[in-house]
């Protein structure tokens, strides 16, 4: 497929209704389809200002690109949807890409990477009226804790907010958690198994009802401790993709094995799929959709 940025544009700037026209007539599916399990595409980094991806700086700065392997991914079997900000899903909705398909609002993008207020992580991307009104099937916020970071505490009580307002509209919400810390300037997260229990932990009780709440996690730096982290809490999660490194292989391993545990539903990966060493967008996600 290709794709015509001016095109796209055009629409924009004479028809600007289409957009909620597209979400109108948008063919919807339930967030967990007969298999029980969620493979999901994400694509919020450029709003967060992170654009480098396989060694490129600026990978994900090419939105026709992005557009175009977003596509060929949705296209494979056994994906279930995409997680992205209102600009792309926006885009793929014009585009009549989310036929059928799970879409998931980014909802704070505040936290810019390398920023000073990086862990105040305001809510600058959709909230749960804007998903509601668009007919999107649910939502994720990223949860960044750092003990010596006042910003952690507003981002903390907004996370809950959050929560609360996808709660009331019957939404499910994805909460991303980390407990987080600098290190030369840097936001480093903690994948020990551990930290990854305690910010689980913390995640499970934000807001007055954790009836939609779904957790989002990475894989421990220990996959064998995954279990122990996962106990603690009854919540559904999916896996965080992640990078994938220079050992594919030994990170799909992880992914196989955590994919194994029984409150795991599903895999959300991004420029691991999209951005591949090889560049082979298809065998990359083929190859995440085996694993479940």
């Amino acid at each position: 497929m290709t794709l015509s940025i001016p095109d796209l544009t055009a629409v924009r700037a004479r028809r600007p209704e289409a957009v909620a026209e597209a979400a109108a007539r948008r063919v919807r599916r339930p967030l967990l389809g007969d298999r029980g399990r969620l493979m999901i595409v994400a694509a919020d980094h450029p709003a967060r200002g992170a654009l480098g991806a396989g060694g490129r700086e600026l990978a994900m700065a090419n939105r026709a690109e992005l557009l175009e392997r977003l596509c060929l991914a949705l296209s494979r079997p056994g994906v279930d949807g995409v997680l992205a900000t209102a600009d792309i899903l926006e885009d793929l909705l014009l585009l009549g890409a989310l036929e059928n398909k799970v879409a998931i609002g980014s909802m704070n993008r505040g936290g810019l990477a390398g920023a000073a207020f990086e862990l105040d992580d305001r809510f600058t991307g959709h909230r749960a009226a804007d998903l509601a009104r668009l007919r999107f099937d649910a939502g994720k916020l990223l949860l960044r804790l750092d003990y010596t970071d006042p910003g952690s505490l507003a981002t903390l009580e907004a996370a809950a907010r959050a929560v609360n307002d996808m709660a009331a509209h019957r939404l499910p919400v994805f909460v991303e958690p980390f407990l987080s810390h600098r290190r030369h300037g840097r936001v480093h997260h903690d994948l020990s198994a551990p930290a990854v229990t305690r910010a689980i932990a913390i995640a499970s009780g934000l807001g007055g009802t954790s009836a939609y709440t779904w957790l989002k996690l990475p894989v421990t730096d220990d996959p064998d401790a995954m279990a122990q982290a996962l106990a603690a809490s009854t919540l559904p999660a999916v896996l965080l993709g992640g990078e994938v490194g220079d050992d594919p292989d030994a990170t799909f391993d992880k992914w196989r094995k955590a994919l194994r545990l029984p409150t795991v539903h599903g895999l959300i990966a991004g420029r691991a799929l999209l951005y591949p060493p090889d560049d082979d967008v298809a065998a990359a996600v083929d190859t995440a959709v085996a694993l479940l």
